[in-house]
């Protein structure tokens, strides 16, 4: 049952998206509390990173509203949106620093679009977010000098830079070695806790998502199955959540109606 007392940082009503004539999203509602980490996974073809790009405002929905800080992104002009995502910080799955500038440049970047203040302050600033991930003394090195699990700290430094009310990560432990994704699970943890941050992370780590939701949401072919803490979703009597849970294969068997229907499109 939803907790009504807290105040949401995010809300989600009644959300519609498409990609051509196919409907991807299903009527989704969802919330997301200030500082706290919401977890969204579920299956390849879940619809979860279609959810992160409508949350980011990169796409218009169908249908529904978005209220990020209170405010509708639906219904934002270009500008409005620029300003919001002042207040907005994204931890891409691959990184995405620049290749051509040293890692404090990299961390230095939304500083230089987005404010007028000086280089040695800039400078300093991106210091002391790299010192915030560890990260420490490497501002002078190129991205192609840093290991996998430095390049997703210091896009962290970079999406922090200008302490963000909300902080989305995308598939934050993919690709790393156990011991460099436990480190980044208390990296953002640390970001909810001393920074104060609401924290969407899209994740299929389910160790990772277990250690450090506050709630998780689980999405299959575009519907919400469930929304819950940890121990609630392991709980959870739903075939497709246990499915992807214990990571057995799930089938959808169809009747010799709906079989000719798929092949023949009518």
């Amino acid at each position: 049952m939803e907790n009504t007392s807290r105040q949401s940082a995010i809300e989600i009503r009644d959300l519609v998206t498409h990609y051509g004539n196919t409907e991807i999203l299903h009527g989704i509602n969802m919330n997301v509390y200030q500082g706290e980490i919401m977890i969204i996974m579920g299956g390849s073809g879940s619809g979860k990173s279609t959810l992160l790009r409508y949350l980011l405002g990169l796409n218009q929905p169908t249908s529904g509203s978005i209220h990020m800080l209170g405010k509708d992104i639906t219904r934002l002009t270009a500008m409005e949106m620029h300003e919001l995502r002042k207040n907005m910080g994204v931890a891409f799955q691959g990184g995405a620093l620049l290749s051509s500038m040293t890692v404090g440049q990299n961390v230095q970047l939304p500083l230089m679009e987005h404010t007028r203040l000086d280089q040695k302050t800039m400078q300093i600033m991106s210091r002391m977010k790299l010192e915030v991930v560890n990260l420490g003394g490497y501002e002078d090195l190129m991205p192609g000098q840093l290991s996998g699990g430095m390049i997703k700290r210091a896009a962290v430094a970079r999406a922090i830079v200008m302490d963000p009310k909300l902080m989305f990560f995308d598939e934050p432990s993919a690709g790393l070695d156990p011991v460099v994704s436990a480190e980044l699970d208390e990296l953002i943890l640390r970001l909810r806790d001393a920074m104060q941050m609401t924290i969407v992370v899209v994740t299929h780590e389910l160790e990772s998502a277990f250690k450090i939701a506050d709630r998780i949401t689980v999405l299959d072919k575009g519907h919400i199955l469930k929304c819950g803490t940890v121990e609630e979703i392991r709980a959870s009597d739903n075939i497709r959540i246990q499915s992807l849970l214990n990571r057995r294969p799930s089938t959808d068997e169809l009747g010799a109606d709906e079989y000719l229907e798929r092949l023949t499109g009518i």
